[in-house]
């Protein structure tokens, strides 16, 4: 399983450095759709989508300013803004940055669609954008995510390999994310591309928000409408719906049900090392926010994008949108070590608090 998640890694690793040059190596010639070129004095706006999952205050947003200001030598400066789940504070954020004349935008929409409006007025203004970890609409420019039916994929393979011989008698609940994020469709195309026809699926949701307390209260009834002895798995989208979920089993009495997750959230992984959750879909951020800050540092200077990225994505708007996918990696308990640690996301330290300190030792993380 090391062996695996280290080639996944490497290969990851591969791509990353094959697809994303320096943004001052992507050539001179200007982007058709982009601003006028720009030395290293750049401005770039940020927007993220909410701060209640730990990643994007934790990583993205450092990530991305720290790749931002070593890509201008120190000159560059990011203008950040969240908006907390809410779209319409978003669509101000944006109409803020457009007249504060930011020279490039990276967006991870709280709404793919309710996005648009305003990533067509940044186009107006002569502002590219960057569509970064969610697939906007809109007149955009680049796009940089993980591949999301994969990332589905890698969780309903996980999930069956966890149940084993119970898949063919039990159900499963599954705990999709929010119906406005597009990831969240491709995460649970890839799950039910695995799932379907392997095992029951005995109630399935869309859960508002992503948030873990929707997750809990969809749980509960779930249990109460299946019974708890006839569940014998649960596919969560990420790994804070799955820290409502595993409550929710808990307060039924419900045990050794495996739950999936996604995010490698200290939290999540804290729960795999005790065996709580399953495990989680690790996402290489590092790679992910050099590739958008990167995307976004050459568009502002007016630089092609072709030395970055080797893709191209369709959205529901545009088409052929330059893009580069980063690979992901199933995290279990097995490959703590060679994924998360190793890429210093955490510490042992970190990981192995008081209370986790003996399941910590069982696994050999020390």
């Amino acid at each position: 399983m090391r062996r695996a998640a280290v080639a996944i890694a490497a290969g990851a690793m591969a791509v990353s450095l094959a697809a994303c040059g320096s943004a001052k190596e992507s050539g001179d010639n200007a982007d058709s759709s982009g601003s006028a070129k720009k030395g290293d004095d750049i401005k770039v706006g940020l927007l993220l989508p909410e701060n209640a999952t730990a990643r994007y205050e934790k990583f993205d947003r450092v990530l991305i300013e720290k790749k931002v200001k070593e890509l201008t030598g120190g000159k560059g400066e990011v203008v950040y803004a969240n908006a907390k789940q809410d779209a319409s504070t978003q669509n101000q954020q944006v109409d803020t940055m457009v007249t504060n004349e930011v020279d490039v935008l990276i967006v991870d929409a709280v709404d793919s669609k309710a996005i648009a409006g305003s990533v067509k007025k940044a186009k107006d203004a002569n502002i590219p954008v960057v569509a970064y970890d969610r697939l906007a609409e809109g007149p955009i420019d680049a796009y940089t995510s993980f591949d999301n039916v994969t990332v589905g994929k890698t969780q309903g393979e996980a999930l069956l390999k966890a149940l084993g011989d119970k898949a063919k008698d039990g159900q499963i609940v599954m705990m999709n994310g929010s119906s406005t994020d597009p990831n969240a469709a491709q995460f649970k195309e890839g799950a039910h591309s695995v799932l379907d026809g392997k095992v029951k699926v005995g109630r399935e949701y869309d859960t508002k928000e992503w948030k873990p307390e929707n997750a809990n209260a969809n749980m509960e009834g779930a249990i109460s409408a299946l019974g708890k002895d006839k569940i014998v798995g649960v596919y969560s989208a990420n790994d804070g719906m799955a820290g409502g979920i595993i409550t929710a089993l808990k307060a039924a009495g419900i045990a050794d049900v495996p739950v999936t997750g996604q995010d490698a959230e200290l939290s999540g992984v804290q729960r795999i090392v005790t065996g709580e959750q399953y495990m989680s879909v690790y996402k290489p951020y590092p790679q992910e926010a050099d590739v958008a800050a990167e995307m976004a540092v050459a568009l502002a200077q007016g630089k092609s994008l072709d030395s970055i990225a080797k893709d191209k994505v369709d959205s529901p708007t545009t088409k052929a949108v330059p893009s580069v996918l980063v690979p992901v990696v199933s995290l279990t308990k097995d490959n703590i070590k060679d994924t998360v640690i190793k890429d210093g996301i955490y510490t042992v330290s970190e990981i192995c608090t008081g209370k986790y300190k003996a399941a910590c030792d069982k696994i050999g993380l020390k």
